[in-house]
């Protein structure tokens, strides 16, 4: 029998190639996604059409009551979504403080009580100079915790944290993904917004993999 792990899967591209990576290597992926109160919480209806297209067990866990501690972030609260590439100094509003290692720990506690042997982590090498919780250095002190947090280790995996986004399209095309099936804005409206850093980020990698991206957009 294929070892279970649990893919926390957002909707968005990352996610989406970590999923069917983890697919693609043979393992019983059961995914986990988050309404944590994100604004672009329309990237959980991709992540439930997709699991329902793979017929692969899917939770979206409601964890908003979270937000009446975690202030301070443009993706939750009342505060304009920066335009703007993730290397600009902007772009550190979209932090939400401290939700990486929430989702993980929850993760972790899932994959125990369904007796899974990993969590996978879609964290990669452009998250690094705005999200210090998509660092390696974060990824390998929590693999370190959850090792010794319960009676059964889990391995945190997150084979995309030395790779940019450009690299991780790259796998997913390799594979022949749709990645018209994943959204990434942070604005949670009809169209793309093309000037967000994540926007920013997801049109580069495809310019530079010399294709055209499915979503619409608004600028673009």
């Amino acid at each position: 029998m294929s070892e279970k792990v649990v893919v926390i899967y957002s909707g968005g591209m990352d996610s989406f190639t970590l999923l069917h990576k983890a697919i693609k290597e043979g393992k019983q992926v059961y995914a986990l996604s988050f309404n944590y109160g994100q604004r672009h919480s329309k990237e959980l209806h991709y992540a439930q059409k997709v699991c329902d297209e793979l017929a692969i067990p899917h939770k979206i866990v409601d964890i908003t009551a979270i937000n009446q501690l975690l202030l301070g972030s443009s993706l939750t609260d009342d505060i304009e979504i920066p335009e703007g590439h993730y290397e600009e100094e902007s772009m550190k509003s979209t932090v939400v403080p401290n939700r990486n290692m929430i989702m993980l720990s929850l993760a972790i506690g899932y994959a125990v009580s369904i007796h899974a042997v990993a969590v996978y982590y879609g964290a990669h090498g452009g998250d690094h100079a705005i999200y210090p919780d998509c660092r390696p250095e974060f990824i390998e002190k929590m693999n370190m915790v959850s090792q010794v947090a319960n009676y059964e280790p889990v391995d945190i995996i997150a084979p995309f944290s030395h790779q940019n986004k450009i690299d991780i399209l790259r796998t997913g095309l390799a594979m022949g993904l749709d990645y018209g099936k994943t959204w990434t804005c942070y604005n949670g409206r009809d169209r793309a917004c093309g000037k967000c850093g994540s926007c920013q980020e997801r049109l580069e990698a495809f310019a530079k993999n010399g294709m055209t991206d499915p979503l619409p957009y608004e600028t673009v």
